[in-house]
């Protein structure tokens, strides 16, 4: 219910029984579970407000803790909008920020002189390869991104290198020493990344003890936004911050916990409740963003995580549509449907900017970027890069570029040291420098140059690049183009290079690798369909498609063009759209086959897609494949169980020709026929002058994209255009 506080609305505006609760408790310790759109940015604001209008609260003894800076600059804007005065003295920022400003304050405490600076993420990688070198490793020995991660894990977790203890891996007690080397330099050189800015104001606090009571006597009101998302190191500094005459007040979601893989503990909810005395909680479970059917489907799915503290979002809305769930053939039948739903979505007066598709991997926006381009309909992919963008993408294109045309300088240069071969930006000039005065490509450059070099790590690089690719050209014309793709990825050790870099977008980067060899596969047969060719090598397909490739990077939406957005589950946290489309919700792919034998990783995986399922306002689709070539794996996919841990009356299910009917979550929505305008039916044996007989088994499209599958007795089941097939009825 909404509430009316006499001369508090004006202020407040109109809150609801439980955002009030929030915003005026006298607790000390308050816990706020903020379930999704309940409206939590609105209560932290107004909490602020009312602590500097109606409790008298001086600004600089307020602390906000946010996540971004943008949040932060919001939050900001928005509590002067309401008391109409500045908040120069209000301290609201991230923890690195805040802790930055600590450090600036009280640098000689901390140990830093005062003009210390810091360093990103691509200057601390390059001072840890320096160490590297003078140590007397290589990178093979010691690989400088895993030795970075492994710093940062342990500053993270508030562990210095002194306090590690012996490990019996090689490969660990190289990190250790490094480690020590690491913090040596950057103490000589005043330099901090960013890891370290947070351990270094905890420790300041911690071995100062005067220091920690001048700040816990400052900020007599402490405010915490997602609170779910803090690490260890995060946690302990407000722990350590927070005395008993604190005030202190947390915002989050356990239900919208999806950072573990980031560093981020879950567990912190809880641990607040063991480490502090009298903690009031308060549910802001009134959603303001879905229906009443979409919450239900959240709510009934998120209820089967256990040791939750407990929410049921509701709404005074109204009750929606179903959701729609859809059982695409494969995965391109998959996307074609989401494309005609947007299309209907558009012809029903709604606007591309209200629609967004949701997927678990990245790699799986590849076919739907396709189906997308085809169907004229603009997207954008919202925080990360198109398919053919992605930097691994790029470096096997640039390997194929130069196995059709040696002299392109462009892809000579991105992949002549890629996997790393000890050729270094010194021995690249040189190869330039050649090539400009003798007025030759790069690759005749280098060639030229290579007898100059005497016999050593740069030489063998060389040698080993010019193999490679010489090998490459070679099987041009003996290779189909998913073979040759493949042969790049092995012969050239990018595939294994990736693998083994650290960092949270490595698996992401393999499937994408994997996801090239299925877009080259469906390129070729798509081919050979329309040439009626019988067996298709590189030399003939390659060209076209590098080209579509080259044409996909080049069409860019205008900036004010409205577009449809595509993301990740993870990149969608916080966003709301009217439609969404959440693909893929098949077992092993969503939830993820890593994630079947551990319950804390299951559960996190439910999370991902209970936060999902509530950025729906509207209307919510959801769709798998039961045949998904994807990462690698082929084969016949069981749908997710988290379709399961949906009530069936929540769900209705479309067949082929959109008639309604409900789903057997034990087994794959089938089709029981064909639309009445297709010239075949389901069961009908077939005859096609190149693949010989077979019986028509599952079709869609109309019109000119109408096309059937059709096992054939010897060349087994293929998807075939009606246009283009000339199949002929067996009697």
């Amino acid at each position: 219910m909404d509430l009316t506080h006499n001369a508090d609305v004006h202020f407040f505006g109109e809150l609801n029984g439980a955002q009030y609760q929030a915003v005026t408790s006298e607790a000390s310790r308050l816990l706020v579970l903020a379930g999704a759109g309940s409206g939590k940015t609105r209560v932290l604001v107004q909490r602020i407000a009312w602590l500097m209008t109606k409790q008298d609260v001086l600004p600089h003894r307020i602390l906000a803790v946010t996540f971004t800076n943008k949040a932060a600059a919001e939050m900001r804007y928005r509590i002067e909008k309401i008391v109409g005065s500045t908040t120069s003295r209000l301290w609201v920022g991230t923890f690195h920020g805040l802790s930055h400003r600590i450090l600036r304050q009280h640098a000689d405490r901390a140990n830093l002189p005062e003009n210390f600076q810091i360093i990103d993420a691509d200057d601390q990688l390059r001072l840890i390869k320096r160490l590297i070198q003078e140590r007397g490793w290589d990178d093979e020995m010691c690989d400088p991104k895993r030795a970075c991660g492994f710093i940062n894990r342990q500053k993270d977790e508030g562990k210095r290198a002194s306090a590690l203890p012996p490990s019996s891996l090689p490969e660990i007690t190289m990190f250790m020493e490094l480690y020590r080397l690491y913090e040596q330099h950057c103490q000589r050189a005043a330099v901090v990344d960013f890891a370290e800015i947070l351990l270094r104001a905890y420790e300041l606090w911690r071995d100062n003890p005067d220091l920690l009571t001048h700040y816990q006597q400052r900020f007599t009101h402490i405010l915490v936004d997602e609170f779910q998302d803090t690490n260890t190191i995060q946690y302990a500094w407000l722990k350590l911050l927070c005395t008993p005459d604190n005030r202190i007040m947390l915002v989050g979601d356990d239900d919208q916990s999806i950072y573990g893989w980031r560093g981020a503990k879950i567990e912190n909810i809880h641990r607040f409740h063991k480490d502090f005395s009298d903690v009031v909680t308060v549910r802001l479970e009134q959603n303001y963003r879905s229906t009443s059917t979409i919450l239900a489907a959240a709510n009934a799915l998120i209820s089967n995580n256990a040791a939750r503290l407990g929410k049921e979002l509701w709404t005074q809305g109204i009750q929606g549509e179903r959701l729609t769930l859809y059982g695409a053939f494969n995965e391109i039948d998959e996307s074609r449907f989401i494309v005609e739903r947007i299309r209907q979505w558009c012809h029903g007066g709604g606007s591309y900017e209200d629609i967004a598709i949701l997927y678990r991997s990245n790699a799986q926006s590849r076919v739907l970027e396709q189906a997308l381009r085809q169907g004229s309909i603009p997207y954008r992919v919202y925080g990360g890069l198109r398919f053919f963008d992605r930097a691994e993408i790029k470096d096997v294109l640039s390997y194929l570029r130069l196995s059709v045309n040696l002299h392109d300088d462009t892809a000579f240069e991105r992949v002549i040291n890629l996997p790393p071969r000890g050729i270094g930006e010194r021995t690249l000039a040189s190869i330039r420098d050649l090539a400009k005065v003798q007025q030759i490509s790069l690759w005749e450059a280098a060639k030229t140059y290579l007898p100059s070099i005497s016999a050593g790590r740069i030489s063998n690089g060389l040698r080993q690049f010019f193999e490679c690719v010489e090998e490459l050209i070679n099987n041009v014309s003996a290779l189909t183009l998913p073979m040759l793709v493949q042969t790049v990825l092995q012969r050239s050790g990018l595939l294994t290079y990736v693998k083994t870099q650290p960092g949270e977008r490595t698996q992401a980067r393999v499937e994408n690798l994997h996801e090239l060899i299925q877009a080259a596969s469906q390129f070729h047969q798509a081919f050979e369909e329309n040439q009626e060719a019988t067996y298709t090598h590189s030399a003939e397909t390659l060209p076209s498609f590098l080209s579509e490739v080259a044409l996909d990077a080049g069409d860019r939406d205008v900036d004010n063009e409205s577009s449809i957005k595509m993301m990740t589950l993870h990149s969608a946290k916080g966003l709301e759209f009217p439609l969404v489309f959440l693909s893929g919700m098949e077992e092993g792919l969503f939830p993820h086959h890593r994630c079947f034998h551990e319950r804390a990783l299951l559960e996190e995986e439910r999370r991902l897609c209970y936060v999902g399922i509530t950025r729906a306002m509207r209307k919510l689709y959801l769709t798998y494949a039961e045949k998904r070539a994807f990462a690698g794996l082929s084969g016949v996919n069981r749908p997710s169980r988290f379709i399961d841990e949906i009530p069936s009356q929540l769900i209705e299910a479309v067949n082929l020709n959109a008639k309604i009917m409900m789903p057997s979550h034990s087994a794959p929505v089938k089709r029981s026929k064909l639309d009445d305008d297709f010239p075949f039916q389901l069961g009908q044996r077939v005859f096609h002058q190149r693949f010989g007989e077979g019986v028509i088994i599952s079709g869609d499209g109309q019109g000119e994209t109408a096309r059937v599958q059709v096992n054939f007795a010897k060349e087994g089941k293929k998807w075939l255009v009606l246009a283009y097939a000339k199949l002929e009825p067996v009697e």
